[in-house]
């Protein structure tokens, strides 16, 4: 029976110059060449959870769950009914990624209408190890397609709530910040102007405080050579972004990496279009001394205040051997002299890692540094296709206070995948960052904008970027996703869920603004990514109930759906091919803001409904002023 918790890739991509980089299918999942996985401390042995129930609703099955003391995740496993145990598989949602869920709960909506099922839940104690599954429960089966079956959903605007977590607002992430100076076009559009723009636009439209990306140690930006064999550092074009992205407003999160080519011990291991460097140093005494005269410079230009809030942190996803060419251990070192280096520069800066795919290495970075008394301020790892899984158990068996930073996340790992320009994908947003509100401190999206070439530039408008927005400055679904969770207010309100799909297939986040007025955001979806395109069985009809305000109170509604800002709806009725043309450009502008529209309250007795028609997928934002 396989474990499940990782997808292991079918087809790898070779690092190196010889890489065939034409061939972006290849590296449709990134646990390809992975270097040693195995956790060296014991996990613990945990039971799996009990009380698990299901309920069949309309295109899908809901289960639920206790929760396990010490689990990161849960892994739902499923075969058809009577089968042997042994025939119990992971069910897969399609995220290429990582299948362990962090929640108690899961809706699965992959299975055939009117098929029954057996299901049965393992806890997850590490990335790398499942329990067992417990016991399993016959008669989980999605009823076929009707009505429209209704969800009720009700909230109180005068209790008193509590704080309301944004984890999408610390970080977001970008391409390389050289990109920011080129010159080049893609699509007839600058690229260093128009990821300019995308940042610029996340800052001030959705409050975000600070951009990742990599290679700020690559050799576009110049920081080091080596000459008649000693040592030359030049900060001059990390100056130059550095610049440009503070004078936006935001702080660089420093991703130190990949390695200089005069300092790799094997410049022919490379990744990406751009030939990022993923060798160890060859002298690890000039690696230290460059990352701390780098961490100096950047204190000196910008501030000991200013440069005492960005983090620092170590390589990009170390555990695949696409990004790095040596071994586990080996990192671990490099680690360490890191670490030292930036601490070198002042004990009080931040650094962290390990910087991990699919949520690796962190239980063996937080032994390797108890050890060696490195320091971890942070803690950074990635996932994608799922809601971070939680990683807080983790970091109390070690002792650790570090801060949990999740520094990429997205719908799925695979460049120019269709998904990522679809409203599902704009969905599965909001489910993550529901999902991780007030376990962790940052879930940064990957990344803001299309100008974005690890395997080459974009060949057309919708090509299945990891942007947010388009080449052109389009906003797609996912960053109207994200602008309709800015609109929350600033106290969370709870809301009682009932019906057909209630607190699974249809999700809410209920606020409050400093000024009584409300902002309930309500979403459909399903992991399930053969259902991107929508299923006509889960959608579904929501009669919401607001007590506690005023005979005159009003709504407006914003609606995010196939036709409200999606950019690929308009793009197919307007018959672009690959790039738009001049009218074209003009018209796709019609999808790049969300319009809200009033909508009609009905008053009964003390209580105001509203009732809203949610396919698969959407999402509605309700505001109410009272």
């Amino acid at each position: 029976m396989s474990t499940g918790i990782e997808r292991v890739a079918e087809s790898g991509w070779e690092s190196g110059a010889g890489r065939d980089l034409t061939a972006r299918q290849d590296w449709e999942q990134r646990i390809a060449t992975r270097s040693d996985t195995r956790v060296t401390a014991p996990a613990p042995d945990l039971p799996p959870p009990a009380g698990l129930t299901l309920t069949q609703g309309t295109g899908h099955v809901l289960l639920r769950w206790q929760p396990v003391e010490q689990a990161i995740g849960y892994l739902v496993h499923r075969a058809p009914a009577g089968a042997p145990r042994d025939e119990l598989e992971p069910v897969d949602h399609l995220g290429r990624d990582v299948l362990a869920i962090p929640d108690v709960w899961y809706v699965d909506t992959t299975g055939e209408p009117g098929v029954v099922y057996d299901y049965a839940v393992a806890s997850v104690p590490t990335v790398t190890e499942c329990g067992r599954p417990g016991d399993v429960v016959t008669g989980g089966s999605a009823k076929p397609e009707g009505a429209f079956p209704q969800v009720a959903l009700a909230v109180d605007a005068t209790v008193a709530g509590e704080p309301l977590c944004r984890p999408w607002q610390p970080m977001i992430g970008s391409e390389r910040l050289s990109q920011l100076l080129c010159t080049d076009t893609s699509g007839g559009r600058t690229i260093g102007t128009e990821l300019e723009a995308a940042l610029r636009r996340v800052h001030d439209e959705i409050g975000v405080h600070a951009v990742r990306a990599h290679a700020i140690l690559h050799d576009d930006l110049g920081v080091y050579r080596e000459v008649d064999g000693e040592p030359v550092y030049d900060f001059t074009l990390v100056d130059e972004v550095y610049d440009r992205i503070t004078a936006i407003g935001l702080r660089p999160c420093v991703e130190l990496g990949f390695m200089p080519k005069d300092l790799a011990s094997d410049n022919g291991k490379t990744v990406f279009e751009y030939g990022a460097i993923v060798s160890p140093p060859k002298s690890w005494n000039r690696w230290h001394d460059l990352i701390s005269a780098l961490v100096r410079h950047l204190m000196d230009r910008y501030g000991e205040d200013e440069v005492l809030g960005w983090d620092f942190e170590v390589w990009n996803e170390a555990n695949l051997g696409v990004f790095w060419s040596s071994t586990r251990d080996m990192w671990m070192h490099l680690y360490d002299v890191t670490a030292s280096a930036v601490k070198s520069v002042d004990p009080r800066l931040a650094v962290g890692g390990p910087s991990s795919a699919a949520a690796g290495w962190v239980d063996e970075l937080l032994e390797h540094t108890a050890r060696s008394g490195s320091p971890v301020d942070f803690v950074t790892t990635h996932t994608y296709g799922n809601a971070p899984l939680d990683v807080r158990p983790t970091l109390e068996r070690y002792g650790s206070t570090a801060r949990i930073v999740w520094t990429e996340w997205g719908v799925t790992p695979s460049h120019f995948n269709p998904v990522n320009d679809t409203v599902s994908s704009a969905t599965f947003l909001l489910h993550g960052m529901r999902s991780a509100a007030g376990r962790m401190e940052a879930l940064s999206y990957w990344v803001a904008s299309d100008h974005f070439e690890e395997l080459g530039r974009p060949p057309g408008l919708l090509h299945g970027g990891f942007g947010l927005i388009t080449v052109g400055g389009i906003a797609k679904a996912r960053y109207h996703a994200l602008w309709l969770l800015s609109r929350l207010g600033r106290t969370q309100l709870p809301v009682t869920a009932q019906g057909d799909g209630a607190d699974g297939l249809v999700q809410s986040w209920a606020s409050r603004h400093d000024d009584g007025s409300l902002g309930i955001l309500l979403w459909n979806h399903t992991l399930d990514q053969q259902k991107a395109q929508g299923d006509a069985a889960l959608a579904r009809t929501v009669r919401l109930r607001l007590d506690g305000l005023g005979e005159g109170a009003t709504a407006r509604i914003t609606r995010l759906d196939a036709e409200h800002g999606d950019v690929t709806t308009l793009a197919g009725r307007l018959g672009v091919s690959d790039w738009p043309t001049d009218e074209q450009w003009d018209q796709l502008r019609g999808a790049d803001t969300l319009v809200a529209e009033p909508a009609a309250l009905e008053h009964t007795g003390d209580a105001v409904f509203l009732t809203l028609e949610l396919p698969q997928p959407s999402a509605v934002l309700v505001q109410v002023s009272p």
